[in-house]
């Protein structure tokens, strides 16, 4: 596994122990991981925290250029929500773990231009299956179901 996917799956482990969803992101410029974050929205009562959004937020105020060179690796398919952030910012390129346990935008984010990889990680989707199965109020409530 790449070493930026394995610090999402990190980020979404450290979600999961905290007793939130086990979803986890980080933000690379240059090799160099920026930003990292995982799903927080049981654990701050937040409306907007996925990964992907606390990543971002951690990686603080960057210049339109910045991101416009990133690359956001995310254990799970992208939102509407995180999409339409990563479309916002003009982050060019996107890794994603697993997309069977939920298929975000990607097809947006594709016809917008933007570079997406799945990755088929059996390790990432163990983890969000695992979550699934033992809250399924909570990751619909997430997923807005």
């Amino acid at each position: 596994m790449n070493e930026f996917l394995q610090a999402a799956l990190e980020e979404a482990r450290r979600g999961y122990e905290e007793g939130g969803i086990p979803i986890g992101s980080v933000l690379v410029h240059n090799g160099k991981i920026i930003g990292r974050g995982h799903n927080k929205r049981v654990q701050e009562g937040s409306a907007i925290l996925h990964g992907e959004m606390d990543a971002l937020e951690n990686a603080g105020r960057q210049p339109a250029q910045v991101y416009r060179e990133c690359t956001m690796y995310t254990t799970l398919s992208p939102c509407s929500m995180c999409s339409g952030t990563i479309l916002l910012y003009g982050i060019p390129r996107v890794v994603i773990g697993e997309n069977k346990s939920f298929m975000g935008e990607e097809e947006l984010l594709r016809s917008r231009g933007v570079d997406v990889t799945v990755e088929d990680n059996p390790e990432c989707y163990a983890l969000m299956q695992k979550f699934m199965a033992e809250q399924p109020t909570v990751w619909n409530e997430d997923i807005g179901v």
